[in-house]
């Protein structure tokens, strides 16, 4: 599932193929510039997605780090999948957004190897976090006498993970390079793209490339997500199942319905997850099987619009557990509340009686403080 502002850290199509292209063919896309009112949307939609990707994140990530009720597995491995969000939210959308709409690279040699490389960690930490997630389910559920997950192993599982995230993308590290090969040959505009410079991948073969993109898309795209379906289906029919066959005790039918509404979110996770990053997924298969197809007009605009899909994948955690979680709403707002009252606590720390109000607030937050449960 790999996002070619991975592969190539930014969009610039017409960067990725100019050499195959003659000088005429180039002053079409030359000619081919966003609107100020396309540009507009775009920025805003990147900067909104940003907003709310990594505070949403972050907060996730706090409050499961200072509720210790809240260390379960599944949510230490939602904690992981928020903290390979926000390094996407870091590392991925303004470097992309700024090199889409530039068509040049400006961050540097060091920048461009970096990227990709943190961008393709951290997808890849995402989906094998789900992948986690959906094995832990399982066992609770369907096989709930057999191996069950503890902390311990879901932090090994996070190593791992992290790992394996890091060997996959190494190729991305070595092939990525600065060029201006793309603007020698430039008949319109020469003067203001001289000295200007794109990030490619340069890879020994056409067929090298094919290679490893396609296996990376079958290894962080279709084999997680179909392994990921299984396992929830299987649950589903399991939890089905259990049902016809439950006492209408009360404590038995609420554990039920507690078992489903965590299914439901995470299964909702998974879904938005995936719908998010397949019309980049569709975009990279088409470039890298039929790059002629794309030799549009509109190539940037729909490569940024597929791209912006994906980035929306960073705000999926925030967004279901505000919605489906009112213990983390509960929670965040006593986060909130609580850095109000550092802040004051600052601002007055010369007044004695400050000390006092303060202990009394922390008191009563702590005994509101509900931690987070999933």
């Amino acid at each position: 599932m790999m996002d070619k502002t991975i592969q190539h850290p930014s969009v610039g199509l017409s960067n990725r193929t100019i050499v195959n292209r003659s000088n005429s063919q180039f002053s079409d896309f030359e000619s081919c510039q966003l609107s100020f009112p396309v540009v507009f949307l775009l920025i805003t939609a990147y900067t909104v997605v940003t907003i709310v990707g990594l505070f949403g994140n972050l907060c996730l990530i706090i409050i499961i780090k200072r509720q210790k009720e809240a260390q379960n597995v599944t949510n230490i491995l939602i904690a992981n999948l928020s903290l390979s969000d926000v390094m996407i939210c870091i590392m991925c959308i303004p470097v992309t957004v700024a090199y889409a709409l530039m068509d040049y690279w400006i961050f540097g040699e060091a920048m461009c190897k970096i990227s990709s490389f943190v961008q393709s960690m951290s997808i890849t930490v995402s989906i094998f976090s789900l992948v986690l997630i959906a094995v832990e389910r399982y066992q609770l559920i369907v096989n709930p006498r057999g191996w069950k997950p503890n902390i311990s192993h879901a932090y090994w599982g996070i190593i791992l993970i992290w790992g394996f995230a890091l060997i996959i993308s190494i190729p991305f590290f070595i092939f990525h390079q600065l060029t201006d090969e793309p603007f020698k040959n430039l008949s319109l505009h020469g003067d203001f793209y001289k000295n200007k410079v794109v990030c490619i991948e340069t890879w020994p073969s056409v067929t090298e490339r094919l290679i490893f993109t396609t296996s990376l898309l079958v290894f962080q795209y279709c084999f997680p997500l179909g392994f990921i379906f299984i396992c929830y289906l299987k649950i589903s029919v399991c939890l089905r199942r259990r049902h016809g066959k439950v006492d209408r005790m009360r404590e038995n039918e609420s554990r039920l319905n507690e078992n489903r509404r965590i299914n439901m979110m995470l299964i909702s996770i998974v879904v938005t997850f995936a719908a998010c990053w397949l019309p980049l997924n569709i975009f990279n298969v088409v470039f890298d099987w039929n790059y002629e197809a794309l030799m549009n007009c509109h190539h940037n605009l729909v490569f940024t619009l597929c791209h912006l899909v994906a980035m929306i994948s960073t705000c999926i955690n925030p967004i279901f557990y505000g919605f489906l979680n009112k213990n983390f709403q509960k929670d965040l707002i006593v986060l909130i509340h609580h850095c109000r009252c550092l802040a004051s606590q600052e601002a007055y720390e010369n007044i004695a009686l400050s000390n006092l109000q303060t202990d009394n607030s922390k008191g009563s937050l702590k005994s509101n403080n509900m931690p987070v449960t999933i």
